[in-house]
């Protein structure tokens, strides 16, 4: 069987936001960065199904040259290809263009089946998923927290806003992964070890101009100073008060 995991290099959750010179984008100098937290539950996810099913697992980036430290990181824990979707500035590419050059190379490598993180830590669209899977024509599963794939078929447990629902669906097929879906393994010596000689494959793709653009971005507004109203019990009916009088939430 042939298993993509897309992934995306996100700032680490100790990035400061500061805004760039243009106005429009972030200063960036300085930050760190890391695969987006629910892209590990769907290249865990691809692992999983190659152990019980057999095939390959190819790692797919659409990122900087840099990205290739995380898709090593993949490599380690069990995937045995990764390859990068060269782009300077993922930043200025919205889910769209971003699913219509994913779709491409899905395509290209004869997948049966796409594992994608429920949504990016940075942007948090939740959009890339559904996208990649309309371009394909293919099924769609999203917010899976439990799966049980076979030949040609299988069945999701998903996270709704009204409780777990159980899908039958064909393949081939994009599941957005969800928290809970499993717990991703860590890598090995020995995988840190062999991945070290690897090829990872930098390709062009077919530009795609974005839909969306950004026209301004800011901070939001300081908080306002907090103030104590008081200590212990005798506090209550002040901290009451000032709920309902100042901040009207009471």
């Amino acid at each position: 069987m042939k298993i993509v995991a897309c992934i995306k290099r996100v700032p680490t959750t100790e990035a400061q936001a500061k805004i760039a010179g243009d106005g429009k984008s972030l200063d960036n100098a300085g930050w760190q960065y890391m695969a987006s937290f629910y892209d590990e539950i769907a290249v865990e996810q691809a692992i999983l199904t190659k152990e019980k099913l057999g095939g390959e697992v190819t790692v797919v980036t659409l990122g900087p040259s840099a990205a290739s430290k995380e898709v090593r990181e993949f490599l380690a824990r069990g995937a045995d290809t990764g390859v990068i979707l060269k782009d300077d500035h993922p930043s200025m590419r919205d889910p769209r263009a971003t699913a219509k050059a994913l779709a491409a190379k899905v395509k290209a490598l004869g997948a049966e089946v796409v594992f994608v993180g429920r949504v990016a830590t940075d942007r948090d669209h939740s959009a890339v998923g559904a996208m990649l899977a309309t371009y394909l024509g293919w099924a769609c599963v999203t917010e899976a927290i439990g799966l049980e794939l076979s030949a040609g078929k299988g069945v999701a447990k998903r996270e709704t806003e009204h409780g777990v629902e159980t899908v039958e669906f064909s393949l081939p097929a994009v599941i957005t992964c969800n928290k809970g879906l499993n717990e991703p393994r860590r890598a090995s010596l020995k995988g840190i070890m062999a991945v070290k000689s690897k090829t990872i494959a930098e390709e062009a793709f077919e530009n795609v101009a974005a839909q969306v653009t950004v026209s301004k971005v800011e901070l939001p507004p300081a908080r306002k100073a907090g103030r104590i109203v008081g200590e212990g019990a005798a506090a209550v009916p002040a901290l009451i008060e000032a709920l309902r009088g100042e901040a009207r939430i009471l």
